[in-house]
């Protein structure tokens, strides 16, 4: 169900970190198959404290601490995997996910399709994204676009404590190995999620704000970034629609589409970087569906092609703001 129609007597709201915690425990009380795996998961509950309380609740068994060896453990799950569990492995930084590209592209991504169906891999790698919180070059990349190109990989980019609970419930459940982005920088934003147990499908873009004048589509951070532009777009008298995929593959390009067909203006937002990014791909599914209903090119805004800086000001100059977004859509709806 779309965000903006939650029903308030069962809604609570709740931190993006909560929501992620409250999705895993439940999962995990509703099968026994489901453990998570990782580097200081257990005691220290992530450096993000995300996981605080599970290894409490569930024991050892299922919340357990590995060595520092990413190829290792993402290879353990795939294992895990395909005799029955339903493994969460947890890569602390995005930028760690270099070091699991043969256990996820080759064997994950794989193993369904070259068993003839007899095997499956039912995993979900949970790992961040997003610049701007000081880390550098090693710690700040978002690279889901890697993932986006392999076939039998299903990949998520949650935009708010809502998405974030009903997709990764959804991603446990699937039958696939899914790869699952949270911003580290949204794990304190706050909105309303549902008590009761639910599910976002994946697959399913949602508008999470409606308008005629043009169209943002953003993913995870981005989404709140559009969202910030919308306001000042109101301001100047542009209506803006803001479209969050929520999963990049199964992608929903139809309401991508539809959107654009109604606004005649696109602009694609996403932090990972441009080149050869997301953002191209998105842009390529609009210029083929709604050519003919564009009344301008279609814009992208990602990463800046450089290492991530160190430097607080130049960090912030290499992706989208709230203030660029808005001067590229004026520009854009030609006020």
């Amino acid at each position: 169900m779309p965000e903006n129609h939650l029903p308030a007597q069962n809604a609570r709201e709740l931190t993006f970190a909560q929501a992620i915690r409250e999705a895993l425990a439940e999962e995990m009380r509703r099968d026994s198959t489901v453990c998570i795996l990782g580097e200081d998961v257990a005691e220290a509950g992530t450096p993000f404290k995300v996981l605080s309380g599970l290894l409490e609740e569930f024991g050892r068994d299922r919340v357990f601490d590995t060595p520092i060896s990413e190829a290792g453990f993402t290879g353990l799950a795939v294992g895990a995997a395909m005799a029955g569990m339903r493994p969460v492995v947890d890569i602390m930084f995005g930028d760690f996910v270099t070091l699991t590209m043969d256990q996820m592209v080759n064997q994950a991504a794989k193993i369904y399709y070259m068993s003839g169906g007899a095997w499956k891999v039912p995993m979900v790698m949970r790992t961040t994204m997003g610049a701007t919180r000081r880390s550098a070059a090693q710690h700040s990349q978002s690279l889901h676009a890697w993932f986006c190109h392999i076939p039998g990989l299903k990949v998520v980019l949650p935009s708010t404590p809502y998405d974030a609970k009903g997709l990764l419930k959804a991603a446990i459940r699937d039958e696939n190995p899914v790869v699952f982005f949270e911003d580290k920088m949204m794990y304190k934003l706050k909105g309303l999620v549902p008590a009761d147990d639910y599910t976002v499908p994946l697959g399913v873009a949602d508008v999470k704000r409606e308008g005629d004048d043009i169209t943002l589509i953003a993913t995870s951070s981005m989404v709140q970034v559009a969202l910030g532009a919308a306001v000042l777009l109101e301001e100047v008298g542009i209506s803006a629609e803001v479209v969050d995929p929520r999963t990049m593959w199964p992608l929903d390009e139809k309401t991508l589409i539809e959107s654009v067909k109604k606004t005649s203006r696109a602009i694609v937002l996403d932090e990972g970087y441009e080149r050869y990014g997301v953002t191209a791909e998105l842009a390529a599914v609009i210029a083929t569906g709604a050519f003919y209903d564009l009344d301008a090119p279609v814009k992208r805004m990602g990463a800046m092609h450089v290492p991530i800086p160190f430097s607080p000001p130049l960090e912030d100059a290499t992706v989208p703001t709230e203030q660029t977004v808005f001067e590229a859509a004026r520009a854009l709806c030609g006020r």
